[in-house]
């Protein structure tokens, strides 16, 4: 029996880990944060002391970096560095630059492409990220391009940010926001784009179990679930 890939793209902040976790916890899918995986690529730069968008150092640090994924309890996804547990230092805020500038890299998307696609091969899963549908998995059987206004996504960051206590001013992550939807679209490899035969979904006047509801009825329409 064949797999049912769910493809969730969209720009920073959108929610795509949060409602595609659990959604995936719903479905009894295996959730995949493709971004959790470029952050740990980052995470790695930036305490190497690597320029992030240098296009030969960093893909020269590829082969000291072994990325590896393991699922808890509740399914939640952890990610490995060479074997150390690194999934809250991956969620600082500094590391959301070099995730962005290393994802730009077309190396390292050629790096990681393999290993995410294997898992779709596997498992019924959910993956988010910038470029899931048009091009890690673009035979997916659904394909969601999940967005909100800058202001909405900008919003949401900064509570999410107070509940790690790692707080930040509205007009900076606004900014930092705003900078990064230029970059993931304007990248040479992989821009952010919507899937020609993507389901647009913004969230911008929904709350979180309206936003859920939405994505479920989605996912079980094109399905059959």
């Amino acid at each position: 029996m064949s797999t049912i890939r769910v493809a969730i793209d969209g720009p920073s902040g959108a929610g795509k880990s949060t409602l595609a976790r659990s959604a995936a916890g719903k479905l009894g899918f295996v959730y995949v944060d493709t971004g959790a995986i470029y952050r740990t690529i980052g995470l790695y730069v930036c305490q190497n002391h690597i320029d992030p968008e240098d296009g030969e150092a960093v893909p020269a640090a590829l082969e000291s970096i072994y990325v590896d994924l393991r699922y808890d309890g509740e399914g939640r996804q952890q990610m490995l560095l060479n074997g150390r547990d690194v999934s809250q230092d991956i969620r600082l805020p500094e590391i959301s630059r070099f995730a962005s500038a290393v994802s730009a890299l077309p190396a390292v998307r050629a790096h990681l492409l393999e290993l995410q696609r294997a898992l779709g091969r596997v498992h019924n899963v959910i993956m988010d990220g910038r470029d899931i549908g048009t091009v890690v998995l673009p035979d997916a059987e659904v394909k969601i391009y999940l967005t909100a206004a800058p202001r909405a996504r900008a919003e949401r960051r900064c509570r999410e940010l107070e509940r790690r206590g790692t707080p930040q001013p509205f007009e900076e992550v606004l900014r930092d926001i705003e900078a990064r939807d230029w970059r993931d679209i304007h990248r040479a490899a992989a821009p952010l784009r919507m899937a020609e035969d993507a389901v647009l979904l913004d969230t911008t006047g929904l709350d979180f179990q309206e936003s859920e509801k939405a994505l479920l009825d989605i996912i079980r329409e094109r399905t059959g679930l």
